[in-house]
């Protein structure tokens, strides 16, 4: 009888370098030994975060099959902990001052202690079921994770995505773009959704051009804004408008200055991320005192002030400083 040999798996993290060569930048692969592309200074974030969305896309993988990458080499890309836990996503980081960016598969354990990193959202291998037009259609079922845990996911990501000078506004407006955009990554904002937002529309749309995170098509004007996105890792997100557009609602909706008390962004941003990690049920919550400080654009001096400030306001009940972990724990006040 002859024994069957194991092939082993192919790993999935893929490294992208930024080279300082004579008379520009140098976009090097690992996975591409043979070629490299020259970028400008501008482009060049956007052009390493493309590269690594190609690899992921056409290495699709089910659940099952993937494990986590930094615990196979040791979990050299992070501070000890206790261990590898938790489901495996795609986890993207930088590495000295963004001239490295990875990507790769990573338990939820191992992406909390990595530093300078985000979940990419997963992509959704089903094709959506077309029904012939003589059978009653059934109601659709969402796909994918719910609400809070996509408008999560999304502000993560935005922390590494985009410059860390970028305002809350901006950040704000950014979500709802990442969230509304369509297959060709163009997205319209009209409006009213606009003034629900209560930011400066243009300083904010010139900041986030100016970051090389979109293009202004038209506006803005009365009509509102339409903007092509520029990053294209966010095509991995889930193709399900639907569902991104009910995200989109939610943190709309969760962060209206008639709800939250307060009309400043930096102090309603913070707002949407507290309520985006807490349990609906208990409306308890917890997080890493630095991740919450990345991921809302706020500053160590501005952190506390702007829990406090959100406590007075009635958004919070309370807040904590765990002495033990450094973690964060908040409840949500009634209603919230």
């Amino acid at each position: 009888m002859r024994l069957r040999t194991v092939c082993p798996q192919a790993p999935r993290t893929w490294t992208v370098e930024l080279r300082c060569l004579t008379g520009g930048l140098v976009l090097v692969c690992q996975h591409c030994p043979q070629d490299a592309w020259r970028v400008t200074a501008e482009s060049a974030r956007s052009a390493a975060l493309a590269h690594l969305a190609r690899h992921a896309r056409s290495d699709l993988r089910a659940p099952h099959l993937r494990t986590c990458q930094c615990h196979e080499r040791g979990c050299r890309w992070h501070r000890r902990h206790r261990g590898c836990a938790g489901p495996i996503r795609l986890l993207l980081a930088c590495e000295r001052g963004g001239r490295i960016w990875r990507l790769a598969d990573a338990c939820g354990a191992c992406a909390a202690a990595t530093a300078q990193a985000a979940i990419v959202p997963d992509t959704v291998l089903a094709a959506p079921l077309h029904l012939p037009s003589g059978r009653p259609r059934r109601s659709r079922r969402p796909r994918g994770p719910g609400e809070r845990v996509r408008v999560g996911e999304i502000l993560s990501y935005l922390a590494v995505a985009l410059p860390a000078d970028v305002s809350a506004g901006a950040r704000l407006l950014a979500l709802q773009c990442a969230l509304r955009m369509n297959a060709y990554m163009h997205v319209e904002l009209p409006a009213g959704l606009l003034r629900g937002l209560r930011i400066d529309t243009g300083w904010t749309c010139h900041e986030l051009e100016r970051a090389r995170w979109l293009n202004v098509v038209n506006g803005p004007g009365a009509a509102g804004v339409a903007a092509e996105l520029r990053d294209a890792t966010l095509l991995a997100q889930s193709p399900a408008c639907p569902d991104r557009r009910r995200a989109a609602d939610w943190a709309l909706r969760t962060g209206c200055p008639s709800r939250m008390g307060e009309t400043e962004p930096r102090l309603r941003l913070p707002g949407v991320y507290l309520s985006a990690h807490s349990d609906p049920s208990s409306g308890e919550g917890r997080s890493e005192y630095d991740r919450i400080i990345r991921d809302c654009g706020l500053h160590d001096q501005g952190f506390h002030g702007a829990l406090t400030r959100l406590t007075a306001t009635g958004v919070l009940e309370g807040w904590r400083i765990c002495p033990d972990s450094g973690d964060v724990h908040w409840m949500l006040a009634q209603g919230h």
